[in-house]
């Protein structure tokens, strides 16, 4: 099995907040990018609740990265066959 590390590191509170807000945007762009004209009704529901789901776990995840300060570990890795 394979890798590739996409992030690895300390980040500041900042800094990683923003690494990850524009991470979430792209996958929210992505599901946007699905929801078109040939897509059925419940294949548009499904990608607008995910985007909804991303949209408050990345509010979540900024008001707790907030109230602790300090430093952010952040590690993302992709793994493929």
């Amino acid at each position: 099995m394979n890798s590739f590390k996409l992030i690895q590191g300390q980040f500041s509170a900042n800094d990683a907040i923003d690494i990850i807000t524009q991470m979430v945007q792209v996958k929210i762009k992505f599901h946007e990018s699905k929801i078109t004209n040939t897509s059925t009704e419940e294949d548009s529901k499904m990608q607008e609740k995910r985007i909804k789901e991303l949209q408050n776990e990345l509010q979540n995840l900024r008001n707790t990265i907030l109230s602790t300060g300090g430093m952010v570990e952040l590690n993302s890795v992709i793994t493929y066959k």
